[in-house]
């Protein structure tokens, strides 16, 4: 491939992902499915654009690497010891009970032991992707259901190591290696060199390059750092992926954490749109249009047998039953590691091509309709468990005359309906997660099962007449989402909101919305003056200290809005914690000033 192919091909790539993913986003069907929809259109199936889908695929995957990277830098190794057992508990249960039923359906159907082993093997996987970039888009990888679905994710990634060493066993060419202790050694010694290098050499190396001042020096290294662990991962047999996962989990407690991160988001990103792409441009349509009914019937079963295990191990782990839905489709789909599996079992002579062929067909369109499944259980699965007894469906609003609407009922917004509770004003409640509504009820509170963000949800709740709105939802895009809205339609309205951080705060102020509490800030300063009186402050100095440090913040968040450039907003922040130190001195010196004068007049 010439440049100019490369340039032509990188047009085409970028432009079918920036036409796609924003409308699938519109219609609610999430990015992942946007991706496999533009490499549909592209792809030798749709305007054939790109011709060379398999050799794109393999670079693509290193997307899925550098995700399994900073999943790995979020995971320190206490925190990975204490899942050691939903790891290893609710994982190997999903992959060996898939795979076992799996195992018995292809031998029904006549297929060799060695054949159905490969093919359960390769089925009982998941998509590590997609799972996990539906997670974040819900802003849900931190609950149960999160990390559940995440300890299953990262016990399959484990798994695909024995897996891929066992393939070659399956095959007409297990004689090429002979000697299995050799390769085992070779093994235990890399993962050796980078449990070894992780703990002494690399920090000292990010030490230096970090004293240069260099940032794109720190991102090659970075990068550098990644490709070499997977390669070097990959030339030994062992999931790359696995590997780049071990060395962030290594690095997780490092203090260059934060900025490994930055670095390598933006190709992470990138590089995973590339592969769902590249995944929608390797679907035979031909295969799908000569026995249409076969692969149907093949999607929804693997669909249908992942998601009765997952369902009943969800019942098992005592998940919300709201929430076994989105945990069962979250994994019933096939995953990226079956191409890497059927790929080197056709290579070892282990499965023939035409089942692989069919197979990727499979698991594709199985990765295709998790998006569909995902949007199907939450606006039809998900809202049945918010008929709780004999109560009439949440979306009804009894009272919507109500001065004050709520928007979230979280830990923020119940806070807040506690205190107008006390104080007899009469709130209409609304909320969009169902565990959160149960809770609540259990409670006492009131509270009406609808999503803020729907035009015909805040009509139903009084917005017309209502004289505020209080927004307290935990999903920032959302809350900007809901204020938008009801400036437009209901102008009379004063809005009050909860802001995550200085980001959303400054969106805030763009909207011209003035009445925002950032979430943390005051229980931090308020920690900040109890830390103060420990090292010996007065109690006045303390709170004056905290004062002072409120005002300083709130000015520098005006600052902060009036440039968009990232490096001045950095330079700004430097600046002004150097500000901050020369005012506390400062208003200290003037207090003990005062203590002194007043001394000298007794």
């Amino acid at each position: 491939m010439n440049d100019h192919d490369l340039l032509a091909n990188s047009l085409i790539y970028l432009g079918a992902a920036v036409v796609a993913v924003p409308f699938a986003k519109r219609l609610g069907l999430g990015s992942v499915l946007g991706y496999l929809i533009a490499g549909v259109a592209i792809g030798p199936w749709g305007l054939a654009l790109i011709s060379n889908s398999r050799d794109i695929l393999h670079f693509a995957e290193f997307g899925v690497v550098l995700l399994l990277f900073l999943i790995g830098l979020e995971l320190n190794p206490k925190r990975l010891w204490s899942m050691r057992r939903p790891i290893f508990g609710i994982g190997s249960i999903q992959v060996i009970a898939t795979a076992l039923i799996i195992f018995a359906i292809c031998s029904l159907l006549g297929l060799t032991w060695s054949s159905a082993l490969i093919i359960a093997m390769g089925l009982s996987l998941s998509s590590t992707a997609i799972a996990l970039q539906s997670l974040k888009e819900r802003n849900q990888l931190s609950t149960p259901t999160g990390q559940s679905v995440f300890s299953i994710l990262l016990f399959q990634d484990i798994a695909v190591i024995p897996m891929l060493t066992l393939i070659p066993l399956l095959g007409s060419n297990m004689g090429e290696s002979s000697e299995p202790l050799l390769e085992a050694l070779k093994v235990i010694a890399v993962i050796g060199a980078i449990i070894i290098g992780g703990r002494f050499l690399i920090r000292p190396i990010f030490r230096f390059i970090a004293a240069t001042r260099l940032r794109e020096i720190f991102t090659a290294f970075s990068l550098l750092l990644v490709i070499g662990i997977a390669l070097l991962m990959d030339a030994v047999g062992i999931s790359m992926a696995l590997g780049t996962f071990l060395a962030g989990v290594l690095l997780a407690e490092s203090e260059y954490r934060h900025e490994l991160e930055i670095e390598i988001e933006p190709f992470k990103g990138l590089l995973l749109g590339l592969f769902f792409i590249s995944v929608g441009m390797t679907i035979d349509f031909g295969l799908l249009l000569d026995k249409p009914w076969l692969i149907i019937a093949l999607v929804l079963g693997l669909l249908l047998v992942k998601l009765a295990v997952l369902i009943a191990i969800a019942r098992a782990s005592k998940l919300p039953a709201s929430q076994h839905g989105l945990f069962a489709c979250l994994l019933g789909q096939g995953g990226e590691f079956a191409f890497v599996l059927f790929t080197a079992a056709v290579a070892a002579n282990a499965l023939e091509q035409q089942w692989a062929s069919l197979l990727f067909v499979v698991v594709a369109f199985s990765m295709m309709a998790t998006p569909l499944l995902l949007l199907l259980n939450e606006r039809f699965v998900e809202p049945r468990f918010l008929h709780l007894g004999s109560q009439q469906p949440a979306d009804t609003i009894e009272e919507p005359d109500n001065p004050v609407i709520i928007a979230g009922f979280g830990r923020f917004g119940r806070t807040v309906g506690r205190l107008l509770h006390a104080n007899r004003v009469a709130t209409t409640i609304l909320d969009h997660n169902p565990d959160q509504i149960e809770d609540a009820r259990r409670f006492g509170y009131r509270v009406y099962y609808g999503d803020a963000s729907r035009l015909d949800m805040l009509h139903s709740a009084g917005a017309e007449k209502a004289r505020l709105l209080i927004i307290t939802v935990d999903d920032p895009e959302k809350v900007l989402a809901i204020a938008d809205l009801a400036r437009q339609h209901f102008p009379q309205l004063t809005i009050l909101a909860r802001a995550r951080g200085m980001a959303t705060a400054m969106e805030f102020l763009k909207r011209d919305i003035p009445l925002f509490r950032r979430e943390i800030q005051e229980s931090a300063l308020l920690l900040g003056e109890d830390a103060l009186k420990q090292l010996g402050y007065g109690a006045f100095q303390a709170k004056q200290m905290a004062h002072i440090f409120r005002d300083h913040e709130e000015a520098l968040l005006q600052k902060m809005y009036q440039t968009d450039a990232l490096e001045k907003r950095i330079h700004i922040s430097r600046m002004a914690r150097k500000e901050l130190a020369q005012i506390l001195e400062a208003d200290e010196q003037e207090q003990q000033n005062l203590r002194d004068h007043s001394w000298h007049e007794r």
